[in-house]
């Protein structure tokens, strides 16, 4: 059968060449670090050599196939997990090509570069100083590039290629939706992308201003490039073994505000700052309950830190904002070595833990579940509450005083059904695969590697703590989390789907 015509009711043909299509541009990624590699005299034909590997698979795919134009919301699926799988695959090429030790195992590299793509920020090298400096910036630019997602990205393109999109962007953005500034998908890709770069640009500019002024004197114009990558798309690597440990306050409590900018929705920044219309934000009930979580967790943390006398005053307070932010927006930067609380505050490390789970806003660059989804499952749990009492009483679910769709409601509760069992079920299987290689892993760290790759947020616990590195993972547990990492980015249902027999049924 020809591969551009429809096979069994999904048109796959359709999908492998918008595949192949996304995959041309990618490679156009691979271009950023020669320069840098040049500057510093260091070999940049590896990026060149994987580039040039995308574009010809990319190409292959285009060529071999047809079809583009009819890409709806069921190829829609296939398109989305497919382009990040391969996007990563690519990646992981450059990374071996680099000769580093570190990354020179291919599972490895997939590992890592799945980590960057998806914003995740764990990661199997041990010692990062170590790293050529172009390599080093290429695996922080990976997060950036992939924190909006490549397929929005994409977005600005597809009308040339005659593909609508919608459905694209439907599939891919975090959360449930990613309400739509505009008529036109590409003008709203577009302008999401210029926030995300001008905040970018506003960051490095601050971080490395303290540089220049002696106010942080580790943090040069290379480290604050490298970390603004990393704290827009809320990814997690980072340049420094010890995480923002060395750093001065003044850089950690910049970035702990960029984190919970860059976990807002980027819609809805858009239209209180851009358009200048700030009482948006006031009024967006996911936004409200956004910030009260931080502040809470913030205040309940910054309580557990003094009173186990791990800090006190305004270090207690920046420890546990930190964090909070940290963990909760799924970035996964550190300003202390919280793996520790373990033993001398173990409320500390279970709130951690626990804030693995809200995620961000969606229309984000967060991961998790995002703080939507709780927020309509509460209504939904008052609403059953409300007619348990009262049997005859009947009301819909409303977020922003607008009903939510009962099919949507429905969705929700699926969605997180689906997530937790999925993290049940990836802690029991690193669990088993540690027992299997005598590898020492406690059912608490094991529930933490689980939670930081499905929810993208990076620190586990243990070895594979903030300070840490996931390399003691054996093959088996690393493949594991490399696809809880897939499928957290891809918010689980595209992946799920795939597997479905309904979805390859006509």
């Amino acid at each position: 059968m020809a591969v551009g015509r429809v096979w069994i009711g999904v048109d796959v043909g359709a999908a492998l060449n918008l595949v192949g299509a996304l995959l041309k541009y990618l490679s156009l990624a691979f271009l950023f670090p020669v320069p840098i590699a040049l500057g510093y005299s260091e070999p940049w034909w590896p990026y060149v050599a994987a580039g040039a590997l995308t574009a010809l698979g990319g190409w292959s795919l285009e060529a071999l196939t047809r079809g583009k134009e009819r890409v709806g919301v069921r190829e829609g699926f296939l398109v989305v997990a497919l382009t990040w799988l391969l996007g990563s695959a690519f990646i992981a090429v450059s990374y071996v090509l680099s000769g580093e030790e570190q990354l020179s195992r291919p599972l490895d590299a997939l590992f890592e570069a799945m980590s960057g793509l998806t914003t995740t920020g764990s990661s199997v090298v041990v010692d990062v100083s170590t790293l050529d400096r172009s390599l080093s910036l290429w695996r922080q630019f990976t997060q950036w590039f992939g924190g909006m997602g490549i397929i929005v990205l994409a977005l600005a393109v597809l009308p040339r290629l005659r593909v609508g999109g919608r459905q694209l962007m439907e599939s891919e953005a975090p959360g449930p939706e990613l309400e739509a500034l505009t008529a036109s998908i590409r003008d709203t890709a577009r302008r999401l992308w210029l926030l995300y770069v001008a905040l970018t640009a506003l960051l490095i500019v601050i971080l490395a201003s303290f540089g220049w002024t002696g106010l942080d004197e580790r943090m040069g114009l290379f480290n604050a490039v490298a970390y603004a990558f990393s704290a827009m798309p809320t990814g997690g690597f980072g340049i420094d073994v010890r995480s923002v440990e060395p750093y001065a306050p003044a850089s950690q409590w910049v970035l702990a505000l960029f984190m919970t900018i860059a976990g807002a929705n980027f819609a809805l920044l858009y239209r209180s700052f851009v358009r200048r219309k700030p009482v948006a934000l006031a009024r967006d009930e996911e936004f409200r309950l956004y910030i009260g979580l931080l502040l809470l967790a913030t205040a309940v943390l910054t309580a557990i830190l003094w009173d186990a006398g791990i800090s006190a005053g305004e270090e207690a307070l920046r420890q546990a904002a930190f964090q909070t932010v940290s963990i909760m927006t799924t970035t996964g930067f550190a300003s202390t070595d919280f793996a520790g609380w373990v033993v001398v505050a173990p409320a500390a490390a279970m709130l951690i833990v626990g804030l693995m789970f809200p995620g961000g806003s969606a229309g984000s660059t967060a991961g998790s579940i995002k703080v939507v989804r709780h927020l309509v499952i509460g209504r939904v749990l008052k609403r059953e509450l409300d007619q348990a009492m009262h049997p005859e009483y009947v009301a819909p679910v409303r977020v922003n005083r607008v009903a939510v769709d009962e099919r949507t409601v429905r969705a929700v509760i699926a969605f997180v059904l689906l997530y937790v069992g999925i993290f049940v079920a990836g802690a029991l299987l690193l669990l088993l695969d540690a027992h299997r290689v005598d590898l020492e892993l406690t059912p608490f760290q094991a529930l933490a590697a689980s939670a930081t790759t499905l929810g993208n947020v990076g620190p586990a616990f243990g070895f594979a703590g903030p300070m840490g590195s996931f390399e003691s993972f054996s093959d088996v547990s690393t493949a594991i989390m490399t696809v809880l990492m897939w499928m957290g980015r891809l918010e689980i249902v595209p992946v799920v789907a795939l597997l479905t027999r309904s979805y390859w049924r006509a």
